[in-house]
């Protein structure tokens, strides 16, 4: 059993969520929900095989592509979502932005459109604007306190022709959703329908509430599509440097080995970062389950609060991630001013909706992938921040 519980100081480590709050937020001292790594120790798995890997003084150019990391890779398909994968298919990148970026100017000319669903995660909007692409939003509806997706409107945005790619985010940042089989299946007929290539961002896929099953955009298409991952969100060592494609397309893969090894000699991969993944995946099973149970507890401990102590604040029931997507609609006060009483006030740093796009404005972005202490603290600091801006 891990101890999730477990509170680890990670102050002095060059964290960017604890040593650098002041960056985004104008002041240091703050409780920090923001960036979507966590507070929990790697499995003991990964620990021992890295521990176990630098023990050699030697830490020379890496090879990723050896039969050890796509069986590794392939396993974990298999055994959490019933995918088979081909081991032809993993190809090996430094991050999945970085993946993002590559198939963007592949798939694509500059001025083409990426149709998008909003809102959605800030790096995406910096990473189409510096390739000179145009970022095209589908703003997702918010009804009832649930997020869909408006095929009238995607299909009118997927039909224009100036619109090469569509960006899919599944499972959802910010807003949690995982999208069904129908919706699934409805935006890949679209998607072929008008020529559309799918770059999905699958690196939240492990982390799911309990029932909710994610769906690899690959069980639908393959020709038409390229699905981006890593274990550096789940297992939580996004410092180690490793991602990975999947990518059925043979041309299209020899187009990114060759983005990637000849045109930004970036083929050698972080030798830990492998260890990592290829440790996690192998014995890290049983540990996802164990950290899908914290978090969810950690998400009713927000559902009760808000409930109990701010009911004008609501929360957008997730279906997977750690990050909670919480509306403030009902709160007589602009963003501006919430945001500053959390930092002069609770002296807690908690993202502002607004950066992701669509109506996050009127949202906050909460990550409980920390142990519920911290949380329990951070909803008390959110109460008295809110409480002392509406006096």
């Amino acid at each position: 059993m891990m101890n999730f519980d477990k509170v680890i100081n990670r102050k002095g480590t060059y964290c960017t969520q604890w040593d650098y709050v002041q960056d985004r937020f104008g002041k240091a001292d703050l409780l920090p929900f923001t960036i979507s790594d966590t507070d929990f120790a790697v499995p003991p798995s990964v620990n021992e095989a890295i521990q176990k890997r630098i023990q050699h003084p030697i830490y020379g150019y890496t090879r990723w592509n050896h039969s050890d990391f796509k069986q590794a890779t392939q396993h974990w398909f298999q055994k959490r979502f019933g995918l088979k994968v081909d081991g032809e298919w993993i190809v090996y990148s430094p991050s999945v932005i970085y993946s993002i970026s590559q198939l963007l100017q592949i798939k694509s000319k500059p001025g083409e459109g990426v149709v998008m669903q909003t809102p959605a995660y800030d790096a995406f909007f910096k990473t189409i604007h510096a390739n000179q692409r145009k970022l095209v939003e589908n703003p997702l509806r918010y009804q009832n306190g649930q997020y869909t997706i408006d095929f009238a409107d995607l299909e009118e945005k997927l039909a224009d022709p100036n619109n090469q790619i569509m960006l899919l985010c599944s499972p959802h940042n910010p807003t949690g959703r995982v999208w069904t089989t129908t919706e699934l299946q409805k935006m890949v007929q679209l998607c072929e329908k008008y020529h559309v290539f799918i770059i999905a961002d699958e690196i939240h896929m492990d982390v799911v509430r309990k029932n909710v099953h994610h769906q690899n955009i690959l069980k639908y298409v393959e020709q038409n599509a390229a699905l981006l991952t890593s274990g550096t969100k789940t297992f939580n060592f996004p410092g180690l440097i490793f991602s990975y494609l999947l990518i059925p397309d043979p041309e299209l893969r020899t187009q990114f080995n060759y983005a990637l090894k000849n045109k930004d000699g970036l083929s050698s991969c972080s030798i830990l970062g492998m260890e990592a993944t290829m440790a996690a995946y192998k014995n890290g099973s049983a540990w996802v389950d164990e950290l899908n149970e914290y978090v969810e507890a950690n998400v009713e401990l927000v559902r009760t609060y808000l409930k109990q102590h701010l009911s004008q604040v609501k929360l957008v029931e997730s279906e997977a991630t750690y990050l909670l997507w919480l509306d403030v609609t009902d709160l007589p006060l602009s963003m501006e001013t919430i945001q500053k009483y959390c930092v002069e006030v609770g002296k807690v740093a908690i993202m502002g909706g607004g950066i992701y796009g669509g109506n996050g404005k009127q949202f906050l972005r909460l990550n409980v992938g920390c142990p519920k202490t911290k949380v329990q603290d951070g909803l008390e600091r959110l109460q008295q921040s809110i409480t002392a801006a509406l006096q």
